[in-house]
């Protein structure tokens, strides 16, 4: 069974695609950037201010799927500078400090209204 999964807590697909789909036993939530749901803008701030807005809407997601943070199996990560690494990942390991899921990170070109990161994860469907 596949279920697109969709919440105004987080911000709406600005393209042709699921804020989420819910299918055989995980979550797989498309890449969110740093938009705040309630303008639907990007917000201002450095990559730490954009990465914990990035996380808020990947936890109203999940929470949408029935699912949490600490279900996340694989996360993969996209810096617009990898020098923004560590301020990134000081952030990042506040959410995933325990049993942390798999992850890549990766340097891109550009991203969606050009943010400085963009995270999309794989979750285990119940918490």
């Amino acid at each position: 069974m596949r279920e697109a999964i969709s919440t105004p807590a987080a911000p709406q697909a600005i393209g042709p695609y699921a804020q989420a789909v819910r299918a055989n036993g995980f979550v797989f939530v498309s890449g969110q950037v740093a938009i705040d749901p309630a303008t639907q803008q990007v917000i201002t701030g450095d990559v730490a201010a954009q990465t914990e807005q990035v996380i808020k809407n990947l936890q109203a997601i999940l929470a949408a799927a029935g699912s949490a943070l600490s279900s996340v199996v694989r996360a993969t990560v996209f810096l617009k500078n990898m020098s923004d690494f560590n301020a990134m990942n000081e952030v990042y390991g506040k959410y995933f400090s325990s049993a942390p899921p798999a992850r890549s990170t990766v340097e891109v070109a550009r991203l969606p209204r050009e943010v400085l990161v963009e995270i999309d994860v794989i979750a285990l469907a119940s918490d």
